[in-house]
């Protein structure tokens, strides 16, 4: 087979594909001219929270920001600890210390890569019994598919504390006939380009099916206004969704729901091609991945060698992550379960991450299996 040129990440395909429909919607709101809070923002909320069968869509800035508006929302500051997961990207911990506040990092489970129920349990005691004032926790849809809620929810609800669901990678996932957007206090997503669903810039969403949030983050992200925006009634921020960027989510969440399913269809195929080869992911009955990523695992082998030889045979590839939070510098003063995190350290030196995206076609998708079933095997 000829070697065919990789992108990782293919939004030019998908670009192509809604052109015409993108520039027609970003010349509508150059035509109207309302550039912050336009009509494309309120049909955007409308149309995300029928997608997400959820009460309230409140799109926002990026994710991150729709993270610390949570935090905000629950009046999270010095003193305050909140339990999270180190194997993720670093925004999940980040605005837990820009608060004031301090991260409590537990492990992972091996096959999900998400949050552990029973280490998150046994951090909880640990952390109460030793007087931290635990107010909260942060799951995280790692990679796509959604965290064990089942589990999580019932913890988190028994201890008497909030639960904030981080899906930037897994906004689109079902979990168990319950789609994201439906857990726990509310969750959050990213809309940064290379999202499942992404914008051509920076913007994100919470979604909660309680009123009285909804309206609260609704002022937080206006500067904490009231009814009167000079009347500003709580400390907020500048967290508002460009109005432009909501024109395109639009015509992307316009077909997401197919996108999802090609990359449920690529997933297969990876996994038929590779079982054999490297650790795949598996999904849990019941819960459907957006596939964010395509993470497999090859323990006991250089992973850089395998890197290489991709490299060589032009198949690009992506680490998430090579270091756990816990171990980062800006991070590895903050506390962690006594147990340590094993499980988060190991992932961290044998994972790596495949071209993923909905225009993956089959042809260049065997010849990623035999180059990396090829890579695998020689080292």
């Amino acid at each position: 087979m000829t070697r065919p040129s990789i992108p990782f990440i293919d939004l030019a395909a998908q670009q192509k594909r809604i052109r015409g429909k993108v520039d027609a919607a970003v010349a509508k709101v150059l035509d109207h001219g309302q550039y912050i809070l336009g009509p494309e923002v309120t049909r955007l909320e409308k149309e995300m929270a029928e997608f997400s069968n959820v009460k309230h869509a409140i799109a926002c800035s990026n994710g991150t920001d729709a993270l610390t508006l949570c935090l905000m929302a629950k009046g999270v500051g010095p003193g305050d600890v909140v339990i999270c997961p180190s194997f993720t990207f670093a925004s999940t911990a980040e605005v837990v210390a820009q608060l004031g506040a301090t991260p409590f990092f537990v492990d992972i489970d091996e096959d999900s890569y998400n949050i552990d129920p029973e280490k998150l349990k046994a951090a909880i005691n640990e952390a109460k019994s030793a007087g931290d004032a635990v107010k909260g926790v942060i799951a995280v849809d790692l990679f796509g598919q959604p965290a064990d809620y089942d589990a999580i929810e019932p913890i988190t609800r028994d201890a008497g504390l909030w639960l904030l669901c981080d899906a930037a990678q897994g906004y689109g996932g079902v979990y168990k006939d319950r789609k994201v957007g439906n857990f726990g206090d509310f969750t959050t997503t990213s809309f940064f380009p290379a999202k499942p669903l992404g914008c051509y810039g920076d913007g994100g969403a919470i979604y909660t099916n309680d009123d009285e949030t909804a309206e609260l983050l609704r002022s937080l992200l206006f500067h904490g206004k009231g009814s009167d925006r000079y009347d500003n009634i709580r400390i907020g921020m500048n967290g508002r969704l460009d109005t432009m960027q909501a024109a395109i989510l639009i015509e992307k969440l316009a077909i997401f729901s197919e996108e999802i399913t090609w990359r449920n269809q690529i997933a297969d195929r990876y996994a038929n091609g590779l079982s054999n080869v490297v650790k795949v992911p598996r999904i849990a009955d019941g819960s459907t991945s957006v596939w964010a990523q395509y993470v497999v695992r090859a323990p006991g082998k250089n992973r850089q060698a395998i890197l290489s030889r991709l490299s060589e045979q032009g198949v690009p590839t992506a680490v998430y992550y090579p270091k756990p939070l816990h171990q980062q510098t800006a991070y590895r003063d903050f506390p962690q379960a006594s147990a340590g995190l094993p499980v988060s350290e190991t992932l961290a030196q044998d994972v790596f991450a495949l071209p993923m995206h909905p225009y993956l076609d089959e042809e260049t998708q065997t010849y990623i299996i035999e180059q990396v079933a090829d890579a695998v095997r020689a080292v």
